[in-house]
């Protein structure tokens, strides 16, 4: 009788087997690692501040944009944010030109919405005339290679680029913002950065930063925003669920994995 092949037939057969068994993947990272980061200042001259990113292989272009407009009905006193973020077809051949895909859609959203919550901006200090003009903050986000981890790369290109923003001068007399004329005051920021891990459960493992292979694989996710501790946001994707004890080890590993990231981010910046 012939024997039952054992041999993983699939890729994702392949990784599970792979870390379980190693406890790493299979570029040598371990399970809660990161890849390389590196951030370059500077790369538009029509934003007050840009950044590119590069999270191992995986790169996206995240641009801060101010303009002066009216608060909103129930925050007269305070600025606004605004978050888009669009995946192009240079990035990868799964995206297609046209109106923005659910999945983008939630990449700036959860973007938004990590940064917001957090604290990590004092919107009072954006306002210029109470009730009537406020600075509003735009962030746009462009992925240019896709290798995973959008997601995480987003959010830290987000925090540097608002990291390294300048308003611009506004003549009160004329009423027109002088986009040429860049102040030395950065935007207000607090210290609580708003720094997101997603945690991808692959079999019986959990996981960071995976790469595209990984991430193609990976059954849930679990997108926490935190800063020193405190979690200000969480986005649960995918149907697959999460075990208790799975949920309490991601908030344990976003946690420490947190801490990494802003070292990262402080250390690319200088």
């Amino acid at each position: 009788m012939d024997k039952i092949r054992t041999t993983p037939s699939t890729t994702a057969d392949r990784i599970k087997q792979y870390m379980k068994k190693e406890g790493k993947r299979f570029d040598g990272r371990g399970l809660e690692e990161f890849r390389e980061l590196t951030i370059e200042k500077d790369v538009s001259i029509k934003a007050e501040g840009s950044v590119r990113v590069n999270l191992g292989k995986t790169e996206v272009i995240v641009g801060v944009k101010m303009a002066l407009s009216e608060p909103y009905a129930d925050s007269p006193n305070k600025g606004n944010l605004m978050v888009t973020a669009e995946l192009l077809p240079l990035s990868s051949p799964r995206y297609e030109s046209g109106p923005p895909r659910i999945d983008a859609i939630e990449w700036a959203r959860v973007t938004d919405r990590g940064i917001r919550e957090s604290g990590f901006v004092d919107f009072d200090k954006l306002c210029v005339v109470p009730g009537k003009k406020v600075w509003t903050v735009f962030v746009d986000i462009y992925s240019i290679n896709d290798d995973g981890n959008l997601m995480d790369a987003a959010t830290i290109g987000a925090i540097a680029a608002m990291k390294i923003a300048k308003i611009p001068k506004y003549d009160e007399e004329n009423d027109k913002v002088l986009y040429d004329q860049p102040t030395k005051n950065g935007l207000p920021l607090t210290s609580h950065v708003p720094v997101a891990i997603s945690v991808h459960k692959i079999g019986k493992s959990l996981i960071v930063d995976p790469t595209r292979e990984e991430e193609d694989v990976s059954e849930t996710r679990l997108t926490i925003g935190s800063s020193k501790g405190t979690i200000s946001s969480l986005q649960k994707s995918n149907s697959r669920a999460f075990e208790i004890d799975e949920i309490k080890n991601a908030f344990e590993i976003a946690a420490k994995a947190s801490e990494v990231v802003d070292k990262m981010i402080e250390k690319a910046l200088k």
